[in-house]
């Protein structure tokens, strides 16, 4: 009898956030279905090519820093979206090279792409995949203890995924359970668009029209609650243009209507 194929399916003919998201940021992973959602997104909010560019800003900061000052050697990146440029346990491992990166998507194409990142990783350290829905932080927590220490610190990243969520309560739910299961000293890392562009509102619901995975913009103060009996690291809740930018970068540093912070479970 033919084996059975268990390859991931692969829809081309519904556009994917994550894809698009590569598509804004200037990679190469995506559709056409993708490249007409994103065009179609950009004549609604320009704005979103500077979001997408400035998020993996935002990433290379604050894993520089979690690496470097904070110490930490463990990572967990919760809806990672496709490989681009220096992704997280790149710059990890560039400062520590015994890093630990565990990558949670359950997007077919990220989970093929994996294997291209599988190869870029130190001698020392892991670089990895979880194959799951954010949705389900039991399952992350329970296949992610095969890899981490959660004795240690970890560091929790929610880059720009949880508009995916159903409710602000069900939102509340996926982080704090993971944030329950990793120890003091860990931290939480996010960033997510807000409702305050009417322009990013609109493109939003315009993608929820084409058969995608809804994403709903938070507000502000949503999103600062789910920082709420954690430790804001300086300078705080702030926009992705402004956490931590050096004063010899030449970046952005305007806000925009995106907003990240990075705190320390006491």
């Amino acid at each position: 009898m033919p084996e059975e194929d268990n390859s991931p399916v692969i829809r081309t003919d519904i556009p994917h956030s994550a894809r698009i998201w590569n598509y804004w940021m200037g990679g190469n992973d995506y559709y056409e279905i993708d490249r007409i959602a994103g065009d179609a997104g950009i004549e609604i909010d320009p704005e979103i090519v500077t979001m997408a560019g400035q998020s993996r800003q935002f990433l290379i900061r604050a894993v520089r820093y979690l690496a470097g000052e904070a110490g930490l050697r463990q990572f967990l990146d919760i809806g990672t979206g496709l490989p681009t440029m220096q992704n997280t346990h790149e710059v990890a491992q560039a400062i520590a090279p015994e890093a630990k990166v565990v990558y949670v998507d359950n997007d077919p194409m990220v989970l093929v792409q994996s294997r291209a990142l599988l190869t870029n990783t130190t001698r020392e350290g892991v670089t990895t995949y979880i194959e799951a829905d954010y949705n389900d932080p039991g399952l992350i927590v329970a296949d992610a203890q095969n890899i981490l220490n959660f004795d240690q610190p970890i560091g929790v990243m929610f880059m720009g995924v949880l508009g995916h969520a159903a409710s602000y309560a069900d939102l509340l739910r996926v982080v704090r359970t993971i944030m329950a299961a990793v120890p003091s000293g860990s931290y939480l890392v996010l960033w997510d668009g807000t409702d305050d562009s009417a322009e990013y509102v609109k493109l939003c619901e315009n993608y929820s029209g084409t058969g995608g995975a809804p994403y709903v913009p938070r507000s502000k103060d949503e999103l600062r609650g789910v920082f709420d009996e954690l430790e804001l690291v300086a300078p705080g809740f702030v926009s992705l243009t402004q956490w931590r930018t050096e004063p010899d970068e030449k970046a952005l540093t305007r806000p925009i209507s995106a907003y990240c912070g990075v705190a320390r479970k006491p």
